[in-house]
């Protein structure tokens, strides 16, 4: 495949939730999945630019998992950009991505800049908690960062900064969600998307005018329950998905990609 200069081809995937040895969570692989995602994308998207992995890259945040991740990471034929979860551990995670992105104030926070944008990677991540938080530090630097730019931005985080209508996984979305808009209203005609993960469903919407998207999890999904249970929030195994994002400067398309998908293809 031959780039296109005058298109933005990019790849949103997320929640892997490796463990140790290669092992099971909820009964299935997790590790496989990653292995057949990236087969996957070196086959089918290496004309892409890079590949974004929105957090929760390891299940229990410990050594062996990072490991595997990176070993699987290793096979990716296109440039990669982490983000981490509430089911990373931070501290384990710098040992092993000693390259990933950091901001001054220490949070795994970066940018890049493409024709079409400027990608913005945030942390929200919070120690000991699965409640995704944005502190005063990270909105200085997200601050900073719009106010020192200018054109087109896109922002790429883990938790939601809004409901999605699952009860149980709202009430781990973003905690700060009121002070982060504050700084998202003043830029918010250069926000061209939010991309986010954690809710290991496939959402489109917009958020206060602003499009968003959600990809599925690798390894496991969140059942569309929205109502309360007393018994928690349900799972399933729908398939395990990416999304192929093209962008240039009319617009930005999402495309869900089931790439474990081996039903029969015809032509119309």
């Amino acid at each position: 495949m031959i780039k296109n200069p005058d298109m933005l081809k990019f790849i949103h995937l997320t929640d892997c939730h490796i463990v140790k040895d290669g092992g099971a969570v909820y009964g299935q692989q997790p590790a496989g999945r990653l292995r057949a995602a990236i087969d996957s994308i070196n086959s089918e998207h290496h004309d892409a630019d890079f590949v974004v992995i929105t957090g929760d890259l390891t299940h229990h945040g410990d050594d062996a998992a990072y490991e595997i991740f990176a070993r699987e990471l290793r096979r990716l034929s296109i440039p990669s950009h982490l983000l981490v979860g509430n089911h990373d551990d931070v501290r384990t995670f710098r040992f092993h991505f000693p390259e990933a992105q950091r901001c001054d104030c220490g949070f795994i926070q970066g940018s890049k800049r493409t024709p079409f944008g400027l990608c913005l990677f945030l942390d929200t991540s919070q120690r000991g908690s699965d409640v995704g938080r944005y502190c005063e530090e990270r909105q200085g630097w997200l601050k900073g960062v719009l106010s020192e730019t200018s054109g087109p931005v896109m922002l790429f985080m883990h938790h939601p900064p809004f409901a999605i209508g699952l009860p149980d996984m709202d009430e781990s979305r973003l905690e700060d969600a009121e002070a982060f808009w504050q700084i998202l209203r003043l830029h918010r005609h250069r926000v061209r998307h939010i991309f986010v993960g954690h809710a290991h469903r496939m959402v489109y919407g917009n958020w206060r005018g602003l499009p968003v998207s959600c990809m599925r999890g690798l390894n496991h999904q969140v059942a569309l329950e929205m109502t309360s249970s007393p018994k928690g929030q349900y799972g399933n195994f729908e398939a395990p998905a990416y999304g192929v994002v093209l962008a240039n400067e009319e617009q930005i398309m999402v495309h869900m990609h089931d790439f474990m998908d081996r039903s029969d293809r015809f032509i119309f």
